[in-house]
């Protein structure tokens, strides 16, 4: 168990300071992923939001067309 731990504490002295950098590098830009993934998201909903509204204002007034 100490061997599988000893590769994935940062104090490790057998690890490359280069390795350690593009290991911060990564987890920075998959932080930046996941954030604009949440963002888009979010975006995505409130525009399938405002379509649903468009579709029932569209409906309602086709339905008020109709003749009777």
């Amino acid at each position: 168990m100490a061997k599988a731990l000893i590769g994935y504490m940062n104090s490790d002295l057998r690890t490359p300071a280069r390795l350690t950098a593009e290991n911060d590098r990564l987890r920075t830009r998959v932080r930046d992923l996941e954030s604009l993934v949440r963002r888009l998201s979010e975006e995505n909903d409130r525009l399938a939001q405002a379509q649903a509204a468009l579709l029932d204002l569209e409906s309602a007034s086709l339905s008020e067309m109709q003749p009777v």
